[in-house]
């Protein structure tokens, strides 16, 4: 059996703000009524965290939830976790309309870290990402440049994004590029 890697493993780049490749990462795709306390009881069960609401990520460490549509979770927990984390997820929803499916090894995270990681994002996205419109807790779905992609802000100056393994290198390129020093626009600080 081979190993698993990562889409980059642990690529990273010094720029104005630190560009990381965060190495395999845990991750569910949870489908159903959200609305439903099953649904809400085997999120925490599994993950540790409740349901977040529309356009939030709930967070403990690396371990959390996102919500990604009104019928659609992203739960994220330890890469070696996943397939007790579905079974337990299954053994909660036995008898609902559901779906949670692995998808860890077709997804890639990444990191920003620095006072500027927002500019990253905002020159990429078309997300306000001025203070006081996007901040530690908050969740998107968009576009960065020509692909799809999900991020959310940790902290003030952390913030991870989830993209199709497929297209990582791209991603990372991208945000190579918007943190290269000297590119610095200063319009958040």
């Amino acid at each position: 059996m081979s190993k698993a890697v990562s889409a980059l493993q642990g690529a990273s780049y010094q720029g104005y703000v630190t560009v990381e490749e965060l190495g395999l990462r845990g991750m569910i795709t949870l489908r159903g009524d959200l609305a439903s306390a099953k649904l809400k009881s085997a999120v925490k069960v599994a993950a540790g965290v409740a349901v977040p609401k529309q356009r939030k990520v709930s967070l403990d460490g690396d371990v959390g939830v996102a919500w990604m549509s009104p019928d659609e979770l992203l739960v994220m927990v330890p890469y070696e976790g996943v397939e007790g984390a579905i079974a337990s997820i299954d053994k909660t929803l036995k008898g609902q309309h559901y779906l949670a499916v692995n998808v860890s090894d077709a997804r890639a995270v990444f990191e920003l870290r620095g006072d500027a990681a927002a500019e990253v994002i905002a020159k990429l996205c078309p997300v306000d990402m001025a203070p006081g419109q996007f901040g530690p807790g908050d969740f998107r779905r968009s576009r960065m440049a020509q692909v799809p992609a999900a991020f959310w802000m940790v902290d003030e100056t952390t913030i991870r994004i989830v993209c199709f393994r497929s297209v990582a290198d791209y991603v990372f390129k991208l945000l190579k590029d918007a943190a290269e020093p000297g590119g610095e626009v200063g319009h958040f600080g």
